[in-house]
């Protein structure tokens, strides 16, 4: 079999060079702080974000069939993923997280390349897109509700929905200020730089400003927490743990189903007219070793991301070479940038992580309304056919009567019988 990256490299031409450098670049700028983000929504520590945006990315780069797909995690995969710890390591220990999470997505990884081999890519064809929504807005209902505590500078025992409900409301007169006021200002300061300056990278403005604010006013001295050390350079080699299989693969099922969907869904959105079409079983096939290949690393599942793809694409992207230099983006911040990525207020990352798992509520909401408004177009084009066939009806009630009514006055007159007229 031909690998994908042949398709593009072979007949590479040299005024693409400068469109992928700076599409990777800047898609850099918008995944890195994302995968840090959603490295806490599963409530892991914030180094597997990178390593998920950089394993992943490079072997999708050689094997994949999407030109400007962008494959790390998504917020819907790492909701999924915290859901699934908990079932292993509910008491938060870092190691059997990350021991547990390394098994996850090994699993995720084998699902994909079998359901490659027996050809079920045609699956993504029968999803249904409003039930998909439906769940991605549960998604980013719970996903909100998680962060807002962490934006409070808040702590409590997590439990379910309805819960986590009553303690957040509970917790409010222990709010943190301190911590309020910069979860509320990235918020702010997000929605503000994408209204205002839609091509700028948000995210990295937001984490780069709350790192000098931590920096510069020593706001942990208030009572603000602040991600912490990170680990500079690469990850050491993780086994998998085998013995958590058995309560891994119904969750790992889940994932894998998800992480197809996002990614021919993201793939067949932004393709150009120019570009191949993704090829759904050899998707399946190259994020599946994706996932495999990046397991023994640490990195969470993953899968095409649609708000990256999207940066990637309207950044110019035209080739994986684009992927390619957001992964060594990404390597450079891990061996260089370590130590100031530490400095991060953990609200800033809740915050990053609110505004754009509000993306997927009112995605919903959007696509509710045009469900709705197509579904009342239809119902009135049919009112409108009923109402056209009922006029042809009376028309032919009012016209037909008497007609009959006249053949047969004039049959009594005549003499013909009633069956003669016709």
């Amino acid at each position: 079999m031909r690998l994908p990256i042949l398709d593009w490299a072979v007949g590479y031409r040299k005024d693409w060079l400068r469109l992928d450098v700076v599409a990777g670049l800047t898609a850099a700028a918008v995944v890195i702080p994302k995968a840090l983000a959603y490295a806490t929504i599963a409530g892991l520590p914030v180094q597997l974000g990178l390593y998920t945006a950089l394993f992943p990315m490079v072997i999708y780069a050689l094997l994949g069939t999407s030109r400007p797909l962008s494959v790390s995690t998504t917020t819907t995969l790492a909701i999924l993923v915290a859901a699934n710890l908990a079932l292993v390591a509910p008491n938060g220990d870092p190691a059997a997280l990350i021991s547990a999470t390394t098994t996850l997505t090994l699993l995720v990884g084998v699902i994909l390349v079998a359901a490659s081999v027996l050809r079920l890519g045609f699956v993504a064809d029968f999803i249904s897109e409003p039930v998909l929504i439906g769940f991605k807005a549960g998604i980013g209902l719970v996903i909100v509700l998680d962060q807002i505590p962490k934006l409070m500078g808040v702590h409590f025992d997590k439990g379910g929905f309805f819960h986590n409900i009553v303690e957040t409301i509970r917790a409010v007169p222990h709010t943190s200020l301190p911590t309020l006021a910069v979860g509320v200002g990235t918020i702010v300061l997000l929605v503000g730089v994408h209204r205002v300056l839609p091509r700028a990278p948000a995210p990295l403005i937001a984490v780069a400003a709350g790192i000098a604010a931590v920096s510069l006013l020593g706001l942990d001295r208030y009572g603000v927490a602040i991600v912490g050390e990170i680990p500079r350079g690469l990850p050491s080699f993780v086994a998998p743990d085998f013995s958590l299989v058995a309560m891994l693969w119904p969750g790992a099922l889940g994932c894998a189903l998800m992480s197809f969907t996002e990614t021919i869904a993201a793939g067949r959105a932004f393709a150009a007219t120019s570009d191949p079409p993704p090829v759904p079983n050899r998707e399946l096939l190259a994020t599946g070793l994706a996932n495999v290949g990046s397991a023994v690393w640490g990195s969470m599942p993953a899968g095409g991301g649609t708000s990256q793809t999207a940066v990637n694409r309207s950044a110019g992207a035209r080739t994986q070479l684009a992927e390619l230099v957001t992964a060594g983006a990404t390597l450079l911040t891990m061996l260089l940038l370590a130590g100031p990525m530490g400095l991060m207020p953990q609200a800033t990352l809740a915050a990053v992580v609110i505004v754009y798992s509000m993306g997927l509520i009112e995605l919903a909401g959007n696509k509710t309304l045009a469900v709705l408004s197509r579904l009342l177009l239809e119902i009135i084009q049919v009112q409108n056919r009923a109402t056209f066939l009922y006029v042809i009806l009376s028309i032919s009630s009012s016209v037909r009567p008497a007609s009959w009514h006249s053949c047969s006055r004039n049959s009594g007159a005549s003499g013909h019988s009633e069956s003669e007229c016709g």
